[in-house]
């Protein structure tokens, strides 16, 4: 039976242990490097699944680390911050990482992260072309196109999650020039393909999915823990502010002003929506 990989890159010893002691209790086969230079070998020699990068370390930073990975990997990407900044968290899911976590942590809030970021498709069509990407992205869907200015608008009762119902999984979504593609995961802007992290696309997906109804910042945390239905936690201040961050970062790689949204009009104190 294959084992699913991964790798730790921290340079403190205690705390590189201790991630790998969670994750080889969660059953993968982990490899540990106390720098960003050997990590990223060990990311290339071993393809893992998941890798934890600190973001404080010697040489080259956790960022630095976290772009270079990303541009051979499809690998889930979860920073290790022992600082909560919002520049942080910024550079570090601008970097293409999956999530963050900051120290000190539980293992157990380490170990649900990872589920949950386990339960969304591993890569993008806008990744880097090796194997294990071609083997992750599903083939191109050849459904007719969804018109967004005609289509009925959905409302979300407890229970359901119309932006996974089965019939429109794979259709493809178009809204003022932008065409998302679920089946390929690839997105277009004119005719031109923009680069989105695993979170951007899904959070994007979810909002031009839901037609004008309004998406909790709590409803999106709990799209990207993978939950269906109703969300069973509180919004905590780190899924809010991971949340917030995601949307910037999509409405810039978009083009687009907050003041003046194309696809994306904030609704203060509860969440986004898609414009109509």
């Amino acid at each position: 039976m294959h084992e699913d990989v991964a790798v730790v890159i921290e340079d403190g010893e205690d705390i590189r242990e201790l991630l790998a002691q969670v994750l080889t209790q969660g059953g993968f086969a982990v490899h540990t490097a106390a720098d960003g230079a050997t990590g990223v070998e060990l990311v290339r020699e071993h393809d893992p699944i998941v890798v934890t990068v600190d973001v404080n370390m010697p040489g080259i930073d956790g960022f630095e680390t976290a772009r270079q990975i990303r541009s051979i990997s499809t690998a889930y990407l979860v920073m290790i911050t022992a600082r909560g900044d919002e520049i942080d968290t910024l550079v570090g899911l601008q970097t293409g990482a999956d999530d963050y976590i900051v120290k000190p942590f539980r293992p157990r809030e380490l170990r649900a992260r990872i589920e949950a970021m386990m339960r969304r498709p591993r890569s993008l069509a806008s990744s880097h072309p090796s194997a294990a990407h071609q083997r992750a992205v599903a083939p191109p869907s050849v459904a007719e196109p969804v018109s967004l200015a005609t289509a009925p608008v959905s409302i979300a009762t407890p229970g359901s999650t119309p932006w996974m119902d089965d019939d429109v999984e794979t259709a493809p979504l178009e809204h003022r020039g932008l065409r998302l593609e679920p089946g390929a995961r690839v997105v277009e802007l004119e005719g031109v393909e923009v680069e989105l992290t695993r979170s951007e696309f899904d959070i994007l997906r979810m909002l031009l999915g839901s037609g004008r109804r309004v998406v909790s910042k709590l409803q999106l945390a709990g799209m990207l823990r993978g939950e269906r239905g109703e969300p069973d936690h509180y919004l905590s201040e780190h899924d809010a502010r991971a949340i917030e961050v995601h949307v910037a970062n999509l409405r810039r790689k978009l083009g687009e002003s907050p003041s003046e949204p194309r696809w994306i009009e904030t609704v203060r104190g509860v969440g986004y929506r898609r414009t109509a």
